[in-house]
């Protein structure tokens, strides 16, 4: 192990890692703690090198204001970012993120967090969510031990290198409220487990958890950087966060659509198509988007402040289940996770292959 937690596997296990999440669509808001019992109930899902959890409306004292969760190795690259900072944005709170001592976690980095807002001449001339990642990438590319792992408002990630039950006494996840909450339990196969690689991945007020792996990676990370998006976590699961923001938020795609497109339909599928409108369509999108089809067996569930959506691979080769309860949407790798916090469900199901469950904030924008 090193400064980050560092470490890696000896053996393989390509069905591990667990992935839940919680959403009132209401809004209303509900403690930290339910996601955590719903996590810690797939421990075995994991090996101890990396936990997470998000968490939405949890800052409302905050929340017109843009929050950068950041690690450091040391104290210097704490005075760098906060100096660079300082020049490119408007300070208004900032401050180690309230953690508590928990034995099992090893080499722990200084975590701090900031809340900011951006000067007038950055909202008169637009692009304000594109002035954040611009933000967040220099740091993360150019500032050497310094990682902005969290980057939205009124949300935060909180994750590290060890076990759900650890990670969540750590960051004191029960203290919290939100309306919508998702968590991981990770098992590193092809890549390190270390603090900034853990699950969620965020960018903006986007964050995914995922289960599997992505074999188009190159491809997809190559793809990105045309658009400015830049991997540093040395992880796979990176560029489905970014792939979600340039899709939905840059290039105004449904989710639908978004999951046509990275769970795309195999060919001889698209051509088994009898509606010769809808095959034109299929085939437009697999050439149009190309790069951004992701393959390999994977599950994700990502949110952002209005939505959660759980999307599977196109051959559903990981699990998800999905239920409900009242204004409850429960996205999970397994059942036994949500009925340990919602016993008596309204609905429970499977959702198809490349077809998103999708929750929606009643009182969200469109």
């Amino acid at each position: 192990m090193g400064v980050w937690g560092i470490a890696q596997r000896g053996e393989k296990d390509i069905s591990g890692c667990g992935v839940v999440g919680i959403m009132n669509e209401g809004g209303d808001v509900f403690s930290g703690e339910a996601i955590a019992v719903a996590i810690c109930n797939m421990m075995e899902r994991g090996n101890g090198l990396g936990a997470g959890f998000a968490g939405y409306g949890i800052y409302p004292d905050l929340k017109d204001y843009w929050c950068f969760h950041v690690m450091y190795q040391e104290e210097r690259a704490r005075e760098a970012v906060e100096e660079y900072m300082a020049k490119r944005c408007i300070l208004k709170h900032q401050g180690p993120i309230p953690t508590k001592p928990v034995r099992a976690l090893r080499f722990v980095p200084l975590l701090w967090r900031y809340f900011f807002d951006v000067k007038n001449e950055v909202k008169d001339a637009g692009g304000v969510e594109d002035y954040i990642i611009e933000l967040m990438m220099e740091i993360n590319r150019h500032m050497e031990g310094a990682f902005v792992f969290s980057s939205g408002m009124n949300m935060g990630i909180f994750k590290g290198a060890g076990n759900p039950d650890e990670i969540a006494d750590f960051y004191r996840i029960p203290d919290y409220s939100g309306y919508l909450w998702t968590a991981h339990n990770r098992f590193p196969t092809n890549t390190p487990g270390w603090w900034g690689g853990a699950h969620p991945f965020g960018v903006l007020d986007w964050s995914v958890v995922h289960n599997g792996e992505i074999s188009s990676y190159g491809i997809n990370r190559r793809y990105l950087e045309g658009y400015g998006y830049y991997c540093s976590l040395s992880t796979d699961t990176e560029v489905m966060a970014y792939l979600f923001d340039l899709l939905v938020r840059r290039h105004g795609l449904d989710f639908d659509l978004v999951g046509k497109i990275m769970a795309s339909s195999f060919w001889s599928q698209i051509e088994r198509v009898e509606n010769s409108d809808e095959r034109s369509f299929l085939r437009a999108l697999r050439v149009i988007y190309s790069s951004a089809l992701v393959n390999g067996p994977f599950a994700v569930i990502v949110a952002n402040t209005n939505y959660m959506v759980g999307l599977n691979d196109r051959i559903k080769l990981r699990p998800l289940v999905a239920a409900r309860k009242g204004d409850y949407l429960y996205i999970s790798s397994e059942e036994a996770a949500i009925r340990m916090v919602s016993k008596d469900l309204d609905s429970v199901w499977m959702p198809i292959a490349g077809e998103p469950t999708i929750g929606r904030l009643q009182d969200g924008e469109a």
